[in-house]
């Protein structure tokens, strides 16, 4: 008598969906450049900038998640989450920063380029207006693509320190752990939701793993207004 299939984890469903999109992140230049180091540091001097952007409204943005949150402990999470992006990845770029010749105190006054202001309203819109499943599916691309970008280059390592840093920090356990503590809300999250909810949620979490994508090209093209 054989046994019945598991059933199979929301966030592998929903992995699945973007499976092409990573792939597609990994093969992108501005990635390969990384590990063999012939990414152009002024390319990377822009991610960086636009970077700094981006983790501030994704701050705020997993705030409202979290202020959404069906328990305490999820809240309480997610607070956790947004305050280590103040402490931790500034962290880092404030490390790299000067290494690129960039000056922190400039980069309030830097434009945000049109794929961040994109990507940043898109989470705090969704967050803000969507659900809790809906928010959490929007954030989720960043915590996780990274984690698996990180961990496929820090097999590859890099002979320039400075993207050995950015490698080091998202390929390394703390981050994946933090993954891992999001990964597990997730799992809890899918079979709480009706099967159109669900495929909301799904709709978030694949516009913004394609974000993902968009936002390491457009470092890479050094995005400006075109107007």
């Amino acid at each position: 008598m054989h046994s019945a299939p598991e059933q199979q984890t929301w966030s592998a469903r929903l992995w699945h969906d973007v499976e092409s999109t990573f792939a597609a992140i990994l093969a992108h230049p501005f990635v390969t450049g990384l590990t063999d180091g012939t990414l152009d540091d002024q390319v990377f001097a822009h991610y960086v900038a636009q970077d700094v952007h981006y983790l501030r409204d994704y701050a705020r943005a997993l705030a409202i998640v979290g202020a959404k949150a069906p328990t305490l402990a999820d809240t309480a999470m997610f607070s956790r989450h947004a305050a280590e992006v103040f402490d931790v990845e500034l962290q880092l770029h404030d490390e790299l920063l000067p290494q690129l010749g960039l000056d922190p105190a400039t980069l309030d006054a830097a434009p945000v380029a049109p794929t961040t202001r994109a990507y940043t309203s898109y989470l705090i819109a969704t967050a803000y207006s969507g659900s809790f499943a809906d928010g959490l599916a929007a954030v989720l691309p960043c915590y996780w693509i990274y984690a698996k970008v990180g961990a496929q280059l820090l097999e590859h390592g890099s002979p320039d320190r400075r993207y050995q840093s950015w490698i080091d920090s998202y390929g390394g356990e703390e981050f994946a752990t933090t993954v891992a503590e999001v990964l597990a809300v997730t799992d809890r999250t899918g079979p709480t939701l009706t099967a159109a909810d669900e495929a909301v949620a799904r709709a978030h979490f694949t516009v913004t793993a394609r974000y993902e994508w968009m936002f390491f090209d457009a470092a890479y093209r050094r995005e400006q207004w075109p107007v």
